[in-house]
């Protein structure tokens, strides 16, 4: 008899940790998953063609954030940047329900969100797809034990490196101080990128093209200063 499959598995037979759903949605906000993600989720064969041609109208660059959380980030560079196609991968089915909620408000048409684990699709895109890439504030399994499961690991600083362009940036927030030490080692052991911090203010500030998020906001309420971290591929 076939087993039932396990749910937290994803494509290539992995583990993924973390949540899938929170509190029920309202009506209006199910409805939006309902009606409109069919049109905007990210082709089910992502390997086959550049992101680019994922769009409705042609864009000059493809962007990837990779969690994008509750959507504000990924709605505000959507609206600020309507020339560049914006990839969004996030599993919590709240959080795409609020990034619906805000492309249905301001009426971008330049993003595709896969409303999954990014990793597969991670693997599947082809190098030198991105322009730019986006890894905000991602869990950081604080205890000894569950650091394999961070995000950031020596072999997906080197996907990302790969997939990214000449001259592309990756950029990664954190407001967890043992992260942020742990991201710094990894990112600056791979030649291929080049981190643009040479003063506090270049990490500690954020730049105008960086608009916040809830989950900055809640760092700065509970006392935890959030890092900018800034890599461009040499």
């Amino acid at each position: 008899m076939p087993q039932p499959r396990d749910p937290r598995r994803v494509p290539g037979d992995r583990l993924f940790f973390g949540r899938r759903k929170g509190r029920p949605l309202r009506a209006n906000m199910q409805a939006l998953l309902d009606d409109r993600l069919p049109d905007l989720a990210v082709p089910v064969e992502p390997a086959s063609a550049d992101p680019k041609t994922w769009f409705a109208r042609p864009v000059r660059a493809a962007w990837l954030e990779v969690g994008f959380g509750g959507g504000e980030h990924l709605a505000w560079q959507a609206r600020a940047n309507p020339d560049v196609g914006i990839v969004g991968a996030e599993p919590f089915m709240n959080g795409v329900a609020s990034l619906l909620r805000h492309l249905e408000n301001d009426g971008s048409d330049n993003v595709r969100i896969l409303a999954d684990d990014a990793r597969p699709m991670i693997e599947a895109l082809p190098p030198g797809s991105l322009e730019r890439v986006f890894v905000l504030h991602p869990d950081p399994w604080p205890k000894r034990r569950h650091h394999e499961r961070r995000l950031i690991q020596h072999a997906s600083i080197a996907r990302f490196h790969d997939l990214l362009v000449p001259g592309g940036e990756l950029r990664i927030a954190t407001d967890d101080v043992a992260y942020l030490h742990w991201i710094l080692a990894r990112v600056t052991a791979h030649p291929g990128l080049r981190w643009t911090g040479t003063r506090l203010a270049d990490w500690r500030a954020r730049p105008e093209d960086w608009p916040e998020t809830r989950y900055e906001a809640k760092a700065r309420r509970e006392g935890r200063e959030p890092a900018y971290l800034r890599f461009v591929k040499t």
